[in-house]
């Protein structure tokens, strides 16, 4: 861009800034309720809403709550949810078989979103973390976390969720050659309408600490992810792996963590002109909630803003534990 304007006093741009409406003109970027993807953490059992403690306000659900706030989602107008599941070390296996029984909670979850609400886009996650007893998202031998064994298993647990009715599949697992693998085994099984938004650039991060609490990984985690999640010190990599994913068939593409991975965000719009998301992590979520309930911050003005800045980021949309919050703004 090369901005062409007369000097100074004839070009004065704070007249752009003057009233509200003029404001609102000129404003380059617009935060809407459709932007927005409402991660939802399911559980076990019946009649059960309980807080995860390291996420304020956020709760783990049983599948019958899990409907009751998709019906709140709903008539707030947010048109995407993401299924997370959580499980205790008991539900958990070295084999991972949980993560494809086609009954297990998240997937009776994604089932009665559908049944009850076919317009809304249901997202899935696809990794082993959640059902292996290791923690990691794929499968463990001799301390190693193998790759194609791994794939296999995720091809099973994507179609799962695809006869279950789930819009948006979500590999989040950073193992090579998943996306191709998945889209080959929907294709196979007569469900090419179903999407892969694929984790594409997932940076090994310090931000998902929370998530972990929620979804019962971080007890059984041993050892870290970096042999499979990205370095934080790189960016070029993360080009390569978008570019990677959407030759293999993905149709949309996430970096996560959000908000310190904005230069990422942009490169790859900018790259690749491909549906581009963004999470706005646990951790991201968990410092705006704690420094706000410290008095230090104004809570509505700081989500806004983070999530604006997303936005101006050239993404297209964001997965944020502040979905309702912002749709409940939204509707005045």
């Amino acid at each position: 861009m090369n901005p062409v304007q007369a000097p100074y006093p004839a070009t004065r741009l704070r007249r752009t800034r003057v009233t509200p409406a003029v404001r609102a003109l000129v404003r380059e970027n617009a935060l809407e309720v459709g932007d927005l993807i409402w991660p939802v953490f399911v559980r076990s059992g019946e009649g059960i809403e309980e807080p995860v403690p390291s996420m304020p306000g956020v709760m783990r659900r049983s599948v019958d709550k899990v409907v009751e706030a998709a019906t709140e989602a709903h008539a707030l107008g947010l048109q995407a949810m993401c299924i997370f599941p959580y499980t205790g070390i008991e539900e958990r296996t070295e084999d991972c078989a949980g993560a494809w029984d086609p009954k297990n909670h998240a997937n009776r979850a994604i089932a009665a979103i559908k049944a009850k609400f076919p317009d809304m886009a249901v997202m899935s996650d696809v990794a082993l973390d959640t059902y292996n007893i290791n923690g990691h998202d794929g499968f463990v031998e001799d301390g190693i976390i193998v790759n194609d064994r791994t794939v296999e298993a995720l091809v099973k647990m994507a179609l799962a969720q695809a006869e279950n009715g789930c819009d948006i599949i979500g590999p989040s697992d950073m193992m090579d050659g998943r996306i191709g693998a998945i889209r080959a085994g929907l294709e196979g099984a007569g469900h090419q309408d179903v999407m892969i938004l694929s984790y594409a650039a997932k940076y090994a991060s310090a931000f998902y600490g929370p998530f972990r609490d929620a979804v019962g990984a971080s007890g059984a985690l041993t050892g870290d992810k970096k042999t499979y999640q990205m370095d934080p010190a790189n960016s070029d990599e993360a080009l390569r792996l978008v570019a990677r994913d959407l030759s293999e068939g993905a149709d949309m593409v996430m970096v996560k963590p959000g908000l310190p991975y904005l230069d990422i965000c942009r490169r790859v719009k900018d790259a690749f002109g491909a549906p581009t998301f963004a999470y706005q992590v646990s951790g991201e979520f968990a410092m705006i909630k704690a420094a706000a309930q410290n008095g230090w911050i104004d809570e509505e003005r700081v989500m806004l803003e983070s999530l604006m800045a997303f936005k101006r980021a050239s993404c297209d949309g964001v997965l944020t534990y502040f979905a309702p919050d912002v749709a409940r703004l939204m509707n005045g």
